[in-house]
């Protein structure tokens, strides 16, 4: 028994050992993490916080580079009238704007008409029919857009986004200026501006004001931070620049492909069109852009409005799950490690690590913990809105941004287990690649569907026609 001993001793040195490694480990990740949050948060206060004026809203035609609009349309979203008008009202002195819609009966085209009467000196028309080119039914809409579009620069901006009046003046100056200026000679080129969306819920269901507070907070806070350090692309399409020139030399392969090589017909299907396979062909998009030609993406102080229609919190669940099931086949390493930066297991990893470390009482650490996280987020939403959340809507914002961090672990296991969603009421499978197709039949947890659905913000709602 006594030979025993020594080896006991050794056994709890190593157990230890070990549990220090882990406590260690387990507090630089935190560190890390809030490391990466507060890249955010500054990059918020000192971008988004004062908005200068562009020097090309008011300069002549002639000398500033001309830019296509193109606006794919089906129905009538929230707010689709102002959101429409917002581009009509840019400051820059040469643009079009092209607004596409399927069908010759959509009834958005009454809306676009309205602002085309409206505003008789903006060069704007219309473009009626898809041209199918994959199963994305928004790269179908904007397909003859695309080609006939006068100019090289394209700003594509879905039709649920309002912007300020002066956001194209100063993507335009960030997409054309940044190399020029830059003491680097090694800096690359910008390909791509985005704008990080921010969301406003106006129509008083929960799920609206859940999905606000997600996006103006903490996903606003890690999207900043990922851009401001720019290793790898991270662009949600709401409202993006680009050159339709560089697009014309990538089809979604993300296999390095060097600006002097030519683009042969026989190399296969370029463009936009090559991206008509992708469900996210925004992300695919910029990750195109990224790695195929070895361009970078930058954002400009602006955000792209969104105002939420009518969510209830199934429709926010699912609108999650979607995107995770999305984005697994396209960033596995960034989804698998999701659930370790949301706020709640990561405070719970670090308060275990504390604990063993230094005795630190949990019930102290969990408070200040979340109330400074709760604080950065809140100072995110300042400064990207201009001004604090309104006094009589803070208990509302705060409840359903509590919602929304207790809903992150739940949702993220849902969106893993499976490869199907539903996307404007049509179901398609989740390819390895990250393309999709279109499926028949019964998808996991499709009993819950018909009930859902019916009220999800993202099917456009019809206008009362004459028979009901």
């Amino acid at each position: 028994m006594e030979a025993s001993y020594p080896s006991l001793y050794f056994l709890s040195l190593d157990r230890s050992i070990i549990a220090f490694a882990f406590s260690a480990v387990g507090l630089g990740w935190y560190t890390v993490l809030w490391s990466i949050g507060l890249v955010g948060w500054r990059t918020a206060r000192t971008r988004y916080r004062l908005r200068p004026r562009s020097p090309l809203s008011s300069a002549s035609a002639s000398v500033t580079p001309g830019v296509s609009i193109l606006r794919p349309l089906k129905g009538l979203d929230t707010n689709l009238y102002e959101n429409i008008e917002s581009t009509f009202l840019q400051e820059y002195p040469n643009f079009e704007i092209l607004l596409s819609v399927a069908d010759e009966h959509d009834q958005a085209l009454s809306v676009v008409r309205d602002l085309m009467s409206k505003y008789p000196d903006v060069n704007a028309k219309v473009i009626i029919g898809e041209e199918v080119v994959g199963v994305n039914p928004k790269v179908n809409n904007l397909t003859r857009s695309y080609r006939e579009a006068a100019h090289d620069i394209l700003w594509v901006i879905d039709s649920n986004i309002s912007v300020a009046p002066g956001t194209l003046a100063r993507s335009v100056d960030v997409l054309e200026s940044p190399t020029s200026c830059s003491r680097d000679p090694s800096a690359k080129r910008i390909a791509l501006v985005h704008h990080v969306p921010f969301a406003s819920a106006s129509e008083g269901y929960f799920g609206s004001s859940v999905e606000e507070a997600f996006l103006n907070t903490n996903h606003a806070k890690m999207y900043l931070a990922i851009n401001t350090v720019a290793i790898e692309s991270c662009v949600v399409g709401k409202s993006n620049l680009y050159r339709r020139s560089d697009l014309e030399r990538v089809n979604g392969s993300l296999k390095p492909r060097p600006l002097s090589m030519d683009v042969e017909p026989e190399d296969g299907n370029f463009g936009l069109t090559a991206f008509g396979r992708f469900l996210a062909e925004d992300n695919m998009i910029a990750s195109a852009l990224w790695h195929e030609l070895d361009m970078r993406h930058d954002l400009s102080c602006d955000v792209a409005h969104n105002t939420i229609g009518k969510m209830t919190l199934m429709d926010y669940v699912w609108r999650r799950v979607r995107w995770i099931r999305v984005r697994k086949h396209m960033v596995l390493a960034a989804t698998v490690i999701e659930p370790i930066t949301e706020s709640i297991v990561v405070s719970l990893i670090a308060a275990a690590c504390l604990r063993h470390l230094f005795g630190l009482s949990p019930w102290v650490f969990l408070p200040i913990h979340h109330l400074i996280w709760l604080w950065v987020d809140l100072d995110v939403y300042a400064s990207l809105a201009g001004h604090p959340i309104p006094a009589d809507r803070r208990c509302q914002f705060i409840a359903a941004y509590i919602v929304r961090e207790l809903l992150a672990l739940p949702i993220w296991f849902l969106g893993v287990v499976g490869n199907e969603v539903v996307w404007r009421g049509k179901k398609y499978e989740v390819l390895r690649d990250g393309a999709i197709k279109r499926t028949k039949g019964k998808t996991l947890f499709s009993e819950w569907l018909p009930n859902w659905r019916r009220h999800n913000y993202e099917e456009y709602e019809p206008l009362p026609t004459a028979d009901g």
